[in-house]
């Protein structure tokens, strides 16, 4: 295996400019000697495009390949999106499928078929869907496997990931997604939540009981509020339990709209049915309810609408995972915005991490799984409004119109001059590629190799207020000295990071 399996062909559509970057860094890292990565992309990127994009190069070169999907669910949809790319040759491992065909070097299969049966098939390219979701036999497997292996994942927040990728790719932000109207903006109404106080607790995170029993003392009030800022869209719910979801579809068909649940006790057939019904785009369901069913991998463009009314405290990555459902941009339908009815208390909880991945993404896996294990206050208060727009929450950048609240940056640097960077009174760099150079010089003297890099991105990006240039390569940065002022400032980030871990 080397790096020509990355060499494009097949009857793919033309890629766009983030996704032919994001697929030069899949090359790069094999290059590199990376067996395993991540690729992350947010909701619209085009995550399943891009990874039969990589089967479809592998089969190229005569290999086997392997697509693995995280339900049952889900292998048709990833079928027919291959046959929609002319991969049409393919088999699918579920017992008494029409498509099962072992003989084929390119097999779909879920990760439940792989595990009920206790053995992988055979392949030189894996391509993992929703890898954030991580099963005992994917984490086995990926530590034996001599496979090439690429993981899809818009949410890199799952603790362990480190211990199966060794190489991340970032494809694009939410940000940029937006800007090239992939994906549309989000409008937010902080509606009526249920109150938390006291509310019992697993891991630091309520128990659905506990949320579902706080919501469904405001159920009416969801009701009420979506007739009134809803615009009657296409919406898409999310609740705590199965119990919840079903009560709030109930009070919807009280009031006359037409709603329904799906979730993990709907049988395959009714599934099946009422996503037929809910993508058509006169769909006389208006509100489809679910759990988490509903959460990955379902994409219908032109929902305009999301409730969230599951309250969480830990778990980002499953409110944006919730929030994402509704972002893609429908050109068909004129969908120009989507509007988010926040009946959690989610947004707030959530807003500086938010705004901080929606405009940067994520960064290292280290950084990204304390995403999911910091407990935010379930008191918190309202975000000011946009100066700009008007848009709320606000904190430092506008999520909406992009408006950026001015702030002293530790990099002053005047267009044609090359600036010294200053920590307390002390100079750190002369500049910011010898800041980078500091980092990537401190990072290869006491960081793990395989996350070294990502330790450098992830650092730079702390100290300076900006993403490294793409032009520096962690690998062909050069030794330099590291400036005292640099070390003391990382001695001090660390201490200041333990401190609120111990919070």
């Amino acid at each position: 295996m080397n790096a020509d399996l990355f060499q494009t062909a097949g009857t793919f559509p033309a890629p766009r400019a983030f996704q032919t970057t994001a697929h030069e860094k899949l090359r790069d890292g094999v290059r590199a000697g990376h067996r395993k990565q991540l690729l992350v992309a947010p909701t619209g990127a085009g995550k399943t495009y891009l990874g039969l994009r990589v089967i479809n190069e592998a089969l190229q070169r005569g290999r086997r390949a392997l697509f693995v999907c995280d339900r049952m669910a889900l292998i048709n949809q990833t079928s027919a999106r291959a046959d929609q790319y002319g991969m049409t040759n393919h088999g699918i491992v579920q017992a008494d499928h029409m498509r099962r065909d072992n003989s084929l070097p390119f097999q779909i299969a879920s990760v439940q078929t792989i595990s009920a049966r206790g053995y992988w098939p055979q392949a030189d390219v894996i391509v993992i869907d929703e890898a954030h979701t991580q099963y005992k036999t994917t984490r086995e497997h990926l530590a034996t496997t001599q496979a090439v292996v690429v993981g899809l994942t818009a949410t890199p927040c799952s603790k362990g990931l480190g211990l199966s990728y060794e190489n991340v790719v970032n494809a694009a932000t939410m940000h940029e997604l937006t800007e090239a109207k992939v994906l549309v903006p989000l409008r937010v109404f902080t509606c009526t939540t249920p109150d938390m106080t006291g509310a019992e607790t697993s891991g630091g995170e309520w128990t659905d009981k506990a949320a579902a029993e706080r919501s469904a003392k405001i159920i009416g009030d969801v009701v009420a509020e979506w007739v009134k800022y809803g615009e009657g869209r296409k919406t898409i719910a999310f609740g705590a339990n199965i119990a919840y979801c079903e009560a709030l579809a109930g009070r919807f068909n009280e009031a006359g709209i037409l709603a329904d649940v799906f979730t993990s006790k709907t049988d395959e057939a009714t599934r099946a049915q009422l996503l037929e019904e809910f993508r058509k785009p006169n769909s006389a369901i208006r509100v489809l309810i679910s759990v988490e069913a509903l959460a990955k991998g379902f994409d219908v463009e032109d929902i305009g609408c999301v409730i969230d009314a599951r309250p969480l405290r830990k778990s980002l990555s499953t409110a944006i995972q919730m929030w994402g459902r509704g972002l893609r941009s429908s050109p068909d339908t004129g969908k120009t915005d989507c509007i988010l009815l926040d009946h959690s208390g989610n947004v707030l909880r959530f807003r500086n991490d938010f705004e901080d991945v929606f405009f940067n993404g994520f960064g290292s896996l280290d950084a990204s799984e304390k995403l999911d294990r910091v407990v935010r206050d379930d008191q918190a208060e309202g975000g000011s409004a946009c100066p700009a727009c008007g848009y709320s929450p606000f904190i430092k950048r506008c999520m909406s119109c992009g408006f950026v609240k001015p702030v002293e940056s530790i990099v002053d640097e005047a267009p044609g001059q090359m600036r010294e960077i200053i920590i307390g009174k002390r100079v750190a760099a002369s500049n910011k590629a010898d800041l980078w150079a500091q980092l990537c010089t401190y990072a290869r003297a006491h960081i793990r190799s395989g996350k070294a890099p990502g330790w450098a991105w992830y650092k730079y990006q702390e100290i300076a207020g900006e993403k490294p240039s793409r032009n520096w390569k962690f690998d062909t940065t050069p030794e330099v000295p590291v400036s005292a002022a640099l070390v003391g400032k990382i001695k001090s980030m660390r201490i200041a990071w333990a401190n609120r871990r111990a919070a």
